[in-house]
């Protein structure tokens, strides 16, 4: 792994995520985006990591921010990657290039959903994946994480 103090995971948000806590708030809740990065940035502290939280609406962006987490030699990769999750081979193979370790995250639970939803080729790229638990599924990822790539938690 990486100097801690130095090390970096990034925290990739997709399409309709910067609308959190207005988007369907029954789904989603009332967080918003704001919330899950600095729920993320805490929680990545605590391991002496840095959170580089990123949204875009558009593929080709979450790729190359997938590509830059590769060049900058990122520890992980947090994902919630919306509706590409379900769609997008693209990301799957991004995913897989850079042989990065990955975290999937939804905040709903996706097998509740439309049958649509129960597909993740973003999921297939991951070594886990959580739904359900609204934002604090990121938290959830960010320890699991750490401990995939033997970050401790400083005291």
């Amino acid at each position: 792994m990486a100097e801690a103090s130095t090390a970096t995971i990034y925290v990739l948000n997709g399409p309709n995520l910067n609308m959190l806590g207005t988007r369907e708030p029954e789904t989603y809740g009332h967080a918003k985006l704001a919330d899950v990065e600095k729920l993320c940035a805490e929680t990545a502290t605590q391991f002496g990591l840095k959170a580089d939280c990123r949204q875009s609406n558009r593929e080709g962006e979450l790729i190359d921010f997938i590509h830059e987490a590769h060049a900058s030699n990122a520890v992980g990769i947090i994902i919630n990657a919306g509706g590409y999750s379900h769609t997008s081979i693209a990301l799957h193979d991004a995913l897989v290039a850079v042989k990065i370790p990955t975290v999937e995250v939804h905040i709903s639970n996706i097998h509740a959903r439309e049958s649509f939803r129960h597909h993740s080729f973003t999921a297939k790229a991951a070594f886990a994946s959580l739904c359900g638990f609204g934002i604090d599924g990121y938290r959830l990822a960010v320890n699991g994480l750490a401990a995939k790539i033997g970050a401790k938690a400083k005291t």
